[in-house]
Parts: structure tokens; sequence; C-alpha cells
């Protein structure tokens, strides 16, 4: 069973600003003016692993509220009740979705550690160099990983790299271009991979799949080199996980087999996960997704829409008619009660599904992980960094990994690589993550990362099109309207940041 130490101490909530806070002023007062928060912590190797250890908690309370709403309600595949966000008519008054605090918070914690954990080895003999560059690394992959949910949900935002200590230091931070954010995600990266420090595994499970690890670090940077359109770097990054030699590098399960692919989410933790956010039942720590997933309509938040349902079914058909085994429909990642053929909506069974297939999971059984990053994934980025250098057969056989062990067909049975536009390729690759990362928190920046590349060449066919297409949350002619300002496609700056730091501008579709 998977294992998470509580080791939240109240001294993060000194450091972190936003999460706990509603803005940079009022943690400013958490502290009588004047006096510095670092002067109360740095005495122990303890106290800088749970300052990390914050980190994902932060992140844990994130998951619900902040990361799986923005990766995926506006893309349209899973729908939410009463969702402005969804349909397009977010306000800068609204906090829970407006408001970047909780990001800055792992931040801030991160700029703390890399500012202050040296001081450590003066105070805990047995806190040693090694130790600190692994907990720097880990501070810088935290710090790029923020940075990057950023950039892309609100495109310029401020970069601080320095921590807030005391009530002299300013918080009015203007923004940053995203080309410069994006520059400062990629250092961090190079210099947490640089170091040599980033872990390659942990002595525990839990931690190898639940904390940074060397592997986070390729992936997330393999993410972010297809997001600048940085291609060629993209393809090597994957493949620093894909083809690696180490006994201890994730693999991607290959398995075409129902249970085995389920295995990915329940128990969790498994050979092809990279890094998810844990909980334990052991440890008394309940994650909702099953509950905000349920089949049971008064209890659930988020299903999959018609459009969604209709691709799950034509798996669920293809497989049946073969007289193979359904592995990502069905009592996969997507269920659906009565009849599949006329279900107008259905359910991220990964979430609901317990380790009995066809049980839900209940109170006593509520530690679901969540999943950051899975070697699947990476597989598919791969595919799309070589559809993107014109290496389409190379991309087809990248996306045929996926396809096998769903029990699907080949590309070229439908396509033919050698004649196939970017586009065609692109679309496939895009329908191949919807139902392979379905409920991941990752269709949204998909479709924007497509869309928008080449000055956003294919905007019209992979966000506006799409999003008519899989949206049922408002008109078409509204959705059309909003989708034709490219700032639109980014959300608003809370009014009180705004109100706060003069330095701040509005997102000017919002103005």
């Amino acid at each position: 069973m998977k294992k998470i130490k509580t080791l939240f101490y109240s001294f993060l909530l000194c450091l972190g600003c936003g999460a706990c806070l509603s803005s940079c002023t009022e943690w400013l007062e958490v502290y009588p003016q004047n006096e510095q928060v670092s002067d109360y912590y740095w005495e122990n190797k303890e106290e800088v692993e749970a300052m990390l250890n914050g980190c994902y908690y932060y992140y844990r309370d994130m998951v619900t509220t902040n990361l799986i709403p923005y990766g995926e309600l506006r893309a349209g595949q899973i729908v939410s009740r009463g969702s402005s966000l969804q349909e397009f008519r977010v306000k800068e008054t609204e906090k829970s979705i407006a408001s970047w605090g909780p990001f800055y918070a792992v931040i801030n914690v991160a700029n703390g550690v890399l500012k202050n954990a040296e001081k450590v080895l003066a105070n805990d003999e047995t806190y040693d160099q090694n130790m600190l560059n692994a907990h720097k690394a880990e501070a810088y992959f935290l710090r790029a990983l923020s940075y990057f949910y950023l950039v892309r949900n609100w495109k310029d935002v401020p970069l601080v790299l320095d921590p807030y200590e005391d009530d002299a230091q300013s918080y009015l931070v203007a923004k940053s271009s995203e080309d410069s954010v994006i520059m400062q995600i990629k250092s961090d990266i190079t210099t947490a991979l640089n170091s040599g420090a980033a872990k390659e595994y942990y002595a525990k499970k839990w931690e190898t799949k639940g904390r940074a690890t060397k592997w986070a670090l390729y992936a997330l940077m393999a993410d972010v080199c297809l997001w600048s359109e940085d291609y060629q770097k993209a393809e090597l990054y994957c493949d620093s996980i894909l083809l690696s030699a180490s006994a201890h590098a994730p693999k991607l399960l290959t398995s075409p087999t129902h249970n085995a692919w389920f295995s990915i989410f329940n128990p969790g933790n498994s050979n092809e996960s990279i890094l998810e956010l844990q909980w334990s039942e052991e440890e008394e720590q309940l994650c909702n997704l099953p509950v905000l997933f349920s089949d049971v309509d008064a209890s659930r938040q988020y299903s999959y829409t018609r459009r969604m349902t209709e691709l799950f079914v034509d798996e669920y058909t293809y497989t049946q008619q073969k007289m193979t085994e359904a592995v990502r429909s069905m009592y996969g990642g997507f269920y659906c009660s009565g009849s599949y053929v006329t279900a107008e909506t259905g359910y991220c069974w990964k979430y609901i599904g317990s380790e009995v297939l066809t049980e839900k999971r209940t109170s006593e059984h509520y530690d679901v992980n969540f999943i950051l990053y899975r070697v699947a994934e990476v597989v598919l980025m791969k595919a799309e960094a070589l559809i993107m250098q014109g290496r389409h057969a190379e991309a087809a056989a990248e996306i045929n990994k996926l396809r096998l062990r769903a029990n699907l067909p080949m590309v070229e049975e439908d396509l033919d690589p050698a004649t196939a536009s970017q586009l065609d390729m692109l679309t496939l690759v895009l329908n191949e993550r919807a139902t392979e990362l379905a409920g991941e928190a990752k269709a949204w920046y998909d479709m924007l990362r497509m869309g928008r590349r080449h000055n956003y060449q294919y905007k019209e066919s992979l966000i506006t099109a799409r999003v008519l297409e899989f949206n049922q949350s408002a008109s078409t002619s509204w959705l059309r309207s909003v989708l034709s300002d490219n700032n639109a496609l980014y959300l608003p700056v809370w009014e009180d940041e705004l109100e706060n730091n003069p330095k701040l501008t509005q997102n000017p579709y919002y103005e």
C-alpha cells in the first residue's frame, strides 16, 4: 500500500503565499513587521524535507480545484455543472478560477529551498552536499512545473525567483513575457539535470513515483519543448526516458489486457508512472476524485460529454467485433450504465473503479492517486515531435505502440503516413491523447499547444473546431465569437491582484 507521511509543519504556512491566504499583502502580515520568517527554520534536514513535501500537498489540494478544471473543461471532453470556465465566461472576480495564488505558493516554497537550504549544512551535521543538491534539484522541478502551469493558463506572468521573507521586500512585480518565463523554466530543469543530483529512484516506491526524479525532469522538459516549438530537443528528452537502459527508468506497460492497463490507476504507482500525487488510506488521506467523477447523479461533478463518449464507444465496438478485450473503454478509462450505444454521458472509471474491476471505490477506499506524467504520454509527445519534423512514419510507429496494447487498429489501416498531411497526423495524435489520457487534465493544453503553433496556424482546426465539436455548454455562435480572440484562450488576472499590485495589467480580452 502506498504511504505518504504528513510533514506539513506550521512554518510552511509562513513560507507559502497564496494557497492559504488571498494575496501577498495578507501573506506579509503572518509575522510581525520587520521580522524575517527565515530565522524560524533551516535548522535541520527534516525541515528541508518538510518544505518540499509541502509543495506536493499544495498540488494535491489543486487537483480538483485547479488542475482538472484548467486542463479539461475548456476542451469540452469533460463537462462540469455550471462552470464558467467551460463556457468561456470567466470573470476577473472569480477567485477560484482567476487566482494564480496556489501556483505561486509552490514557487515561493521552492524559492525558499533554493535560497536557504544551504544554511542547514552548518546546522545539521547529518546533512551533506549530496542531500542538498538533491533537494535543490527537486525544488527546481517544482518551480519549473508551477511556472509551466502559469504560462499555459495566463501566458505572461510575474517571474519571481526569490522567496518573500520579510515585509521590506516589494511584492509589486510586473508580468514577464511568456518567452522569458519559458526560458527560466528550461534553465531550472537544465540546472537540475546538470547537477547530477536528481534521483532516479527513492528507497520507497511511493516516493519514486510521488516525488520529482530525473525522469520527471525529462518528461517536463519534453513537454516544455513541445510548447515552445523546439521539436528536436523534445524528441531528445522523450528518448532520455524511452531509450534509457537504466533499470530504474519507467517503462511503457505493453500488455494488451484490461486488467494490466487499469493497474496504472489502481492501485497506481505502476512502472509506467513517472510522477503522481499520492494519497494513503493508511494515513486517513481521502481523495475526492471518485466522488467528483461518480456515476451517481447526486455526487457527480465531472462526466464525459456525448462526443467523448462516442470516441470510447467506437473503441469498444471495434474490440468487440474483433473479439478482443476492450482496454481503455468499458471498465477501463471509460464506463457507462445501460446501453453503451445510446449513452449520453460516460464515467471516468479510472478514478471510480476499485481493485475489483466491476466495483466502485467506497468511502473506505479513497486513496486514488492523480498522475501528472506517465510513459504513454511521453510516447505521444515523441510522436508529436516527429510529426513536426516531417517524420510521419516514425510518428505512426510510436502511436501504434499504444493502439497495439489497446487492441485497436494500427494507424496505417485508416491513414497512410506517407501521404498524410501534418494536420492529419496532429489530429491523429490529438485523438489518441483524448482517449488514452482522458480525465488526466491534458486535453485543453493539447488543443492549445497544437493549435497555436506557427503563429496559430492550426487554430481553426485544432482549437475552434474541436471545442465546437466537444463542448455542449454554450452556443456555437458564442464559442466561435470568443475563440476568435487569441487572448480569450487564456485566463483573466484576479481583480485583487490587480488592485494590490499596480504593476500588473489585465489580459486584454477581459479589460
